[in-house]
């Protein structure tokens, strides 16, 4: 599908992030495997399945926000701190703009969106990453929002990778390539570089038993959150 190397090639088997995605690979492939995400490369997504995905991903961003405001707060350097404060800037003023944007060529609007009420799928994941950074430190929280940060490049450059995946005439090509691009791939081997970093100051390979819970449920909730969508086509 034009892109030879692989995602996992850019993660180091030996850093953080890396240990983690291996000794969860069941519940990292429940997600980045999902049916939901095959149906989407292939075309055959049901419309009203990705049309509610798009509703609740905005009220998402919401309270992603939330959670890398709190990752500030408990960053211990600053180069952490202004990366951290620099995602809140580009949720808040960009992404979420471009989320609309998107929106708008699906037929929704920012009223249709915030009219909705969260979705029990993005409730309960949001509230976990927020929980998990309130009760531990910025390593928990961190790892806690990989799953979303670095499984939707992983699944775009499977999705570009793969012969099942059909671009022409895919009415879900705009989004597999958006997460595809370079930019977006950036972003995630950036947030894999600044786990390794704070981890470092934390121990967080001498706890790597309890932020492997943390990170298997963060995917399992992940995508609980693909199913959503698949469950209003039942």
């Amino acid at each position: 599908m034009g892109q030879t190397k692989t995602f996992t090639n850019i993660i180091p088997a030996d850093s953080l992030f890396g240990k983690l995605r291996a000794r969860e690979s069941d519940a990292w492939q429940s997600y980045v495997c999902h049916d939901f995400i095959t149906q989407l490369g292939k075309g055959t997504l049901p419309q009203t399945s990705f049309k509610h995905y798009l509703i609740q991903d905005y009220l998402f961003l919401i309270q992603f926000a939330r959670a890398y405001a709190l990752a500030v707060y408990k960053a211990e350097d600053l180069p952490a701190m202004r990366q951290f404060s620099a995602t809140v800037h580009a949720i808040l003023d960009m992404e979420m703009s471009l989320h609309l944007d998107f929106c708008k060529e699906w037929g929704l609007s920012e009223a249709d969106i915030i009219a909705q009420p969260e979705a029990r799928a993005c409730v309960a994941y949001t509230r976990y990453v927020l929980d998990r950074g309130l009760q531990g430190d910025v390593v928990d929280l961190q790892v806690a929002l990989m799953p979303c940060m670095v499984g939707y490049a992983e699944i775009a450059n499977r999705l570009m990778a793969s012969s099942d995946t059909v671009l022409d005439g895919n009415p879900y090509r705009a989004w597999i390539e958006m997460y595809a691009s370079d930019e977006f791939q950036d972003v995630a081997k950036a947030e894999i570089d600044l786990l390794e970093n704070t981890s470092a100051k934390r121990g967080g390979h001498t706890r790597i038993d309890g932020l492997c819970q943390t990170f298997a449920m963060a995917s399992r909730l992940e995508a609980d959150f693909w199913q959503m969508g698949l469950d209003l086509a039942k």
